[in-house]
């Protein structure tokens, strides 16, 4: 089918694996596409903390956004960033002006949730986007760096001890690549320091790691970690950090000027701004059917949706926007057709997590593997999961690099928007480079 200048307009807010699916499910439908976002890429999140930790470059993780919807006629994409939504006049406003809309996709994805902890906010560096995670890969640099010159050997402990917050994918992930990158990298880098003055910590509020997977595989991911060094520590809940030690709520005080935050995230900040009822973590409590209440011309999917599967939240991952973009997108094809939408039914693919070298485990459907196995599977999937076929060679051609030679390619302190380094002035936030 071809537009028409009369062809209902459908909006997509969003370029993540949500609003990707969403606009590609409505390639053939008879509608004109406006696809926004506040960035011209879609970034391949899972893999941002490999680029925290030196293993790939931005540029290999992310695509333009122009360059993936080339051929699609029917779509146009718009570089803006959404200040508010009017759903009485179906209107959307940007950074750019105002738009209208027929039918609205609201893809917006999630940010770091720090709980409250305005200094672990001020202080601490997350990892949802590429500016944090080069700031990660900055300031694990630069603590080597300081490291070489200090004499005290109490301040070089402290320098050289990196605590990550979380005991989830993001987290465990990067632990276990941190520690790589220090003692199968870095250490080379820099002889004349210690590798017994490095830790690397990994702090779980709750008892287990990796809350999606068998307990077995739990149990192993941890034995995995401490093998590779990495301190795990369970019932240890983060309530202050001031950029020089971190504080738990048992009154232990860690000395470190890095911390790495993995703990949580909630829906993006722009769904505050909706007439919509939320949930936990901000979310958007959405119908059977993606629909937003009292707005039946208006969908939401991904992290922000909260619908629930058998009496629990569906999780923020990739998989449950990937499948929400398509039933929602369908059923903008069906209230055009004026025929009954489908309700959303989350089939759970299983979950991936790398602990590092040659170690991983894996769930998938009743199947579930560690090891070797598990890190060929990761592999695998992960690669075939990077938008453009450059992405995937570069990406694949570092791996190997990494693997067989012991090295790390992007092994660079470069200015970032969210972090900058004088040598010997502490860190400083954005906020605080503004002023």
């Amino acid at each position: 089918m071809h537009d028409t200048p009369s062809s209902p307009h459908v909006v997509i807010i969003g370029a993540g694996f949500g609003g990707l699916r969403a606009a590609r499910t409505l390639r053939k439908a008879p509608v004109q596409i406006t696809l926004l976002d506040r960035k011209n890429y879609h970034l391949f999140q899972p893999l941002l903390y490999q680029v925290a930790t030196a293993g790939v470059s931005p540029e290999e993780i992310a695509h333009p956004v122009r360059a993936i919807f080339r051929r699609q006629k029917n779509l146009t994409f718009q570089l803006a960033n959404v200040t508010g939504i009017d759903f009485d006049q179906r209107q959307i406003h940007s950074t750019e002006g105002s738009l209208a809309y027929d039918y609205l996709i609201l893809a917006v994805g999630s940010e770091s949730n720090y709980f409250g902890l305005d200094s672990v906010k001020t202080h601490g560096l997350g990892m949802k986007d590429i500016d944090e995670a080069i700031a990660i890969r900055n300031q694990v640099l630069r603590m080597f760096e300081l490291a070489t010159h200090e004499t005290d050997p109490e301040i070089r402990r402290t320098l050289l001890t990196f605590v990550v917050v979380g005991g989830g994918p993001t987290g465990v992930e990067s632990a276990g690549a941190l520690s790589e990158l220090i003692r199968l990298v870095l250490i080379k880098d820099y002889p004349q320091l210690n590798i017994k003055d490095v830790r690397v910590l990994l702090l779980e509020a709750s008892d287990r790691l990796l809350t999606g997977l068998p307990e077995d595989l739990q149990e192993f991911t941890a034995q995995t970690l401490w093998k590779k060094y990495v301190e795990v520590r369970f019932g240890a809940t983060v309530t202050d950090f001031n950029g020089e030690r971190v504080l738990l709520k048992s009154g232990e005080l860690i000395p470190s000027h890095t911390l790495i935050w993995a703990a949580g995230v909630r829906a993006a900040s722009i769904v505050t701004k909706l007439d919509a009822e939320l949930a936990r973590q901000g979310r958007v409590i959405v119908a059977p059917t993606l629909q937003l209440p009292q707005h039946d011309r208006v969908f939401v999917i991904g992290d922000a949706a909260y619908l629930e599967d058998q009496g629990k939240p569906l999780p923020m991952v990739a998989p449950v926007a990937i499948q929400q973009a398509e039933v929602a997108a369908k059923n903008v094809i069906s209230l055009l057709n004026e025929v009954p939408l489908k309700e959303f039914q989350y089939k759970d693919p299983g979950e991936l997590a790398t602990i590092g070298r040659n170690q991983a485990v894996a769930r998938l459907g009743r199947l579930k593997f560690r090891g070797v196995f598990a890190w060929l599977v990761w592999l695998f999937v992960h690669l075939m999961q990077l938008v453009g076929f450059r992405n995937r060679l570069v990406v694949l051609i570092n791996w190997a690099w990494d693997y067989f030679f012991y090295e790390r390619a992007v092994r660079l302190i470069v200015p970032s928007a969210k972090w900058s380094w004088t040598p010997g002035a502490p860190p400083r936030t954005e906020s605080e480079q503004e002023n």
